[in-house]
């Protein structure tokens, strides 16, 4: 933003309704796909009042719609992160990259990014074999579910991990998935150390992910790159042993471009 030091932003300066109905959109996750006033409020913590003009204007503005008591967002909503993946230029860059990588390696790939609790696909690609993985760009997962969570989560600052670990509710979605923030909390940390993370059917059964972190040229992680596979075709050891260092060239090759 032109070299705009965040912290040098005043009170002033600061909307909060506008923060507010940021927060109000993101309150609606995969497992909270459409909510009561009651339900947003209490994931807010704003007022049933206060929660009711923020969703009537998302509404309004076509970012939302009812269905009696029920909100839930519409496609619109997903033009506010496309608008900002495009206008980095990001997709362009990775597109090429991650169909050059489907093809290599036969699987579907994919990039994410993190919002709040949850991860949301920004990218896919996927290859001449036919995989059955219910994931298309736009689509949210919850992040202590997926590598691409963790790898994005191992790469926030430790306060922003605290809250995250404090505050997220570990659902589980098949046997496998972890719902120990004991267990989590460590999981994460190795993908820090080890610069990526492998997950063995916690999303899905019968479905495998690794990630890596996408990195711009100073360091920072841009995004997760993921490469999905059925269990049944793909073990741990051929995750680590043939993915893995695709996936770390590829995202090398798009830390370079970025």
């Amino acid at each position: 933003m032109d070299g705009l030091d965040t912290s040098d932003i005043s009170d002033r300066d600061y909307v909060n309704s506008l923060a507010r109905g940021l927060e109000v959109i993101c309150a609606f996750t995969r497992t909270r796909p459409k909510m009561t006033l009651s339900d947003i409020s209490r994931a807010t913590g704003m007022t049933r009042a206060t929660v009711r003009r923020f969703i009537l204007t998302l509404v309004r503005e076509g970012y939302a719609d009812r269905d009696e008591k029920l909100f839930y967002l519409k496609p619109k909503v997903l033009e506010l992160g496309y608008s900002a993946l495009s206008s980095m230029g990001m997709i362009e860059v990775l597109q090429p990259a991650m169909n050059e990588l489907a093809k290599t390696l036969e699987e579907s790939v994919f990039a994410a990014v993190l919002a709040g609790e949850d991860v949301i696909y920004i990218a896919r690609a996927t290859s001449a074999r036919l995989v059955n993985v219910s994931i298309s760009v736009g689509s949210r997962a919850p992040a202590h579910a997926v590598s691409t969570g963790r790898v994005l989560y191992a790469n926030e600052d430790p306060e922003r991990l605290a809250q995250y670990l404090d505050k997220v509710k570990l659902e589980r979605l098949t046997p496998n998935t972890i719902v120990s923030k004991v267990k989590l909390r460590a999981a994460i940390e190795e993908a820090r150390i080890t610069n990526y993370s492998i997950v063995d059917q916690e999303l899905e059964e019968g479905l495998g992910s690794i990630s890596v972190p996408i990195r711009s040229s100073d360091g920072k992680v841009l995004a997760a790159l993921n490469v999905c596979c059925p269990s049944s075709r793909t073990t741990f050891e051929d995750m680590q042993r043939v993915i893995l260092p695709e996936l770390m060239a590829t995202a090398q090759r798009l830390t370079a471009a970025l």
